[in-house]
């Protein structure tokens, strides 16, 4: 079956794109929803009059994405997570976490035009893809680090750090090597 795609479908095409797909996922998805139409000669007619009339406004959401994508070709993320003892993050990290990260240096970037390849779910390097247009996308290298947990007080009155020193310069986590802390030795003196 053939669509006209009305919007931008991850993983499908982009807006104002002619794709093939199952007949059931257009008759039961795209098209309930108003994600696409049926491309009839009628209807591409209509689009290829309609896309030589905004040409010159495509070309400059183009450059606009150009902008955008040159703002973002030095940026690279740091990104602080709960580890486990072993080394494994809790839960894992996403494109919303590069989302909310790339927010506080100031690009305000969709969280759904963000792909992560990889399963984020040790500690490490790693690449995300975001797609500002269909012919303009930036690659933003991340790094997950371990998070340091808050100081608690244990009911001897002594301070306690939980979690490993990674981000200090203290201790470092390799994914090849095992590294066994005793949390409850790591003691702070109190300030």
């Amino acid at each position: 079956m053939e669509l006209i795609l009305k919007e931008d479908v991850v993983n499908l095409g982009y807006k104002n794109d002619i794709v093939t797909v199952k007949s059931g996922y257009g008759r039961n998805y795209l098209i309930p929803t108003g994600k696409a139409v049926i491309a009839s000669p009628a209807a591409k007619k209509m689009l290829a009059e309609e896309l030589k009339q905004r040409a010159h406004k495509l070309e400059k959401i183009k450059k606009d994405a150009e902008a955008v994508a040159e703002t973002l070709k030095g940026v690279s993320l740091t990104i602080a997570t709960k580890v486990s003892a072993t080394g494994v993050i809790y839960g894992s990290v996403g494109n919303i976490q590069i989302a909310d990260e790339l927010a506080k240096l100031g690009h305000n970037i969709d969280r759904k035009i963000i792909v992560v390849k990889d399963n984020v779910k040790e500690v490490g390097h790693y690449k995300a893809v975001v797609k500002l247009h269909k012919e303009v996308s930036v690659e933003i290298p991340f790094e997950v680090v371990v998070s340091v947990n808050t100081l608690i007080n244990p009911p001897n009155g002594q301070r306690s750090v939980r979690g490993f020193l990674f981000l200090f310069g203290v201790g470092e986590l390799d994914k090849k090597s095992s590294v066994d802390l005793e949390f409850s030795s790591l003691l702070v003196c109190k300030s």
